[in-house]
C-alpha cells in the first residue's frame, strides 16, 4: 500500500532554513505528482507546493521565492527546501499524493519557527 514518511522538521529561528524529506513507497513514484501541505493550529490544511511527474512546480503565494520543492526519482523521495522561514510558517507539514483518485498522506512533521 502507499506509504509516505516525512522527516526533517524541527525548531528553527526566524530567517533560518530547514529541508523536509518524504520517502515514498507502494506505488510507481516517478509517475506520481507529489505535494506538500501544512496545517497550523486552528487553521485548515493548505497546499504549500506541488511537483508533477515531469518536474513542473507550483507554490502557494505565501512561500514563493522562499521554498523549493524537488524530487529524486532514484530515491523515491520528494523534498521541500524552506529558506527565510517566518513564524507564520509554523505548522505540521504533510506529504501527499493522489493515486487513482485516492489521496494518501504521511504522518506529518512539525516545523516551529520561533526565537
Amino acid at each position: 500500500q502507499v506509504q509516505l514518511v516525512e522527516s526533517g522538521g524541527g525548531l528553527v529561528q526566524p530567517g533560518g532554513s530547514l529541508r523536509l524529506s518524504c520517502a515514498a513507497s507502494g506505488f510507481t513514484f516517478r509517475f506520481a505528482a507529489m505535494s506538500w501541505y501544512r496545517q497550523a493550529p486552528g487553521k485548515e490544511r493548505e497546499l504549500v507546493a506541488s511537483i508533477t511527474s515531469t518536474g513542473n512546480r507550483n507554490y502557494a503565494d505565501s512561500v514563493k521565492g522562499r521554498f523549493t520543492i524537488s524530487r529524486d526519482n532514484a530515491k523515491n523521495t520528494v523534498y521541500l527546501q524552506m529558506n527565510s522561514l517566518k513564524p507564520e510558517d509554523t505548522a505540521v507539514y504533510f506529504c501527499n499524493t493522489v493515486i487513482r483518485t485516492f489521496a494518501s498522506w504521511g504522518q506529518g512533521t512539525q516545523v516551529t519557527v520561533s526565537s
